[in-house]
């Protein structure tokens, strides 16, 4: 039996209150927000049976307006960056807002991680809906977006689905970051992160996308496991100061899901399995985190989580070339599913 708590409301700053809902089917349990459809705390057992919060989260919505970090939150209208904050599509320019090295980042710096989003209650979980007004950080066409939470056993659901009546880029993705120590967790060195994926996306110092390069001979290389540690010791002298880098699925089939890979911790015994119907995974090991504010006032530090992002492909809208559907035309409907699985070992 899946059981519903509704929790004191917040105070938005901007006006209104923000709703707040804990779910739980007695294996894994979700706290979700109204504000940008965040899961502001999820918690699985550890090999004790211990249960603990496994995701950052803030305690006000302050606290999540104030940050950039997107912390457990939807990213949208499109998920990482759009080079130069400029598309074009059948002879249109569209100029989107330009928030992050003249590009436009997670859609923007009023992106679908600050909207009000409506909630209401499925039968294992909750529905949120959002409407995306045409021009919405420069966007084209009144997208409407679904988005359900489902918990299944020991399965954490996410079921995105969008559509718009003008041709439009989408691309969404949960932000959720992760550490499989629960509050102990101060760093994500000692988490494991394994994937089959062979190919990722070699990309210039700003994020965007140059080409697509195997991950073999590379500390990109996750098919045998590398510890979190070892993949920043290899990255330290980069742009990125570690990892944060888009791995292909390989997936072309949106209706089926496809095992993407783990992340797993032996403190703890935790391990996190993702599956995904969408052509990428954007990998980011929490590497400019420091300063941000979470619970209980606490200063985060870098490298405390690690994020697993499924989505469409970075820039993918300007680069037709890369795998994925990045634009959709005026009524085709959007539709991201993932599972995120929770074991012991």
């Amino acid at each position: 039996m899946v059981r519903f708590r509704p929790l004191d409301a917040w105070i938005d700053p901007r006006g209104g209150s923000i709703e707040r809902i804990n779910i739980d089917n007695g294996i894994i349990a979700i706290e979700v927000l109204s504000l940008g459809g965040i899961i502001r705390s999820l918690w699985t057992p550890d090999r004790e049976g211990e249960r603990s919060n496994i995701v950052l989260g803030c305690d006000s919505a302050s606290d999540y307006l104030t940050q950039q970090a997107h912390l457990g939150a939807i990213a949208g209208r499109y998920a990482n960056r759009i080079a130069g904050a400029k598309l074009s599509h059948q002879g249109t320019d569209i100029i989107l807002d330009n928030n992050h090295q003249d590009n436009c980042l997670h859609g923007g710096k009023e992106g679908f991680n600050r909207k009000q989003w409506h909630i209401g209650q499925l039968s294992d979980g909750v529905r949120l809906s959002l409407l995306s007004a045409d021009g919405d950080m420069g966007f084209p066409g009144n997208c409407t977006v679904q988005l359900d939470y489902r918990l299944v056993a020991n399965n954490l659901y996410v079921e995105i689905l969008a559509v718009s009546d003008r041709a439009c880029p989408i691309s969404l993705t949960q932000h959720s970051y992760f550490n499989l120590q629960g509050s102990s967790g101060i760093t994500n060195h000692n988490h494991l992160l394994s994937s089959p994926s062979r190919h990722y996306l070699q990309c210039n110092e700003q994020g965007i996308p140059t080409e697509i390069a195997k991950v073999d001979g590379t500390i990109l290389d996750l098919r045998q496991g590398q510890t979190m540690a070892e993949i920043q010791q290899g990255l330290a002298h980069t742009a990125t100061k570690g990892i944060d880098h888009c791995y292909l699925t390989g997936n072309t089939d949106s209706k089926e899901l496809t095992y993407f890979g783990a992340l797993s911790d032996a403190t703890s015994g935790r391990k996190m399995s993702l599956y995904t119907n969408q052509p990428s995974v954007q990998i980011y090991g929490a590497n400019f985190l420091h300063g941000t504010i979470g619970k209980h006032g606490d200063k985060l530090a870098s490298y405390q989580g690690v994020c697993l992002e499924p989505q469409q492909l970075p820039d993918g809208p300007n680069q037709p070339h890369l795998p994925g559907k990045s634009w959709f035309e005026a009524g085709e409907v959007y539709h991201h599913i993932s599972r995120y699985q929770f074991d012991t070992f």
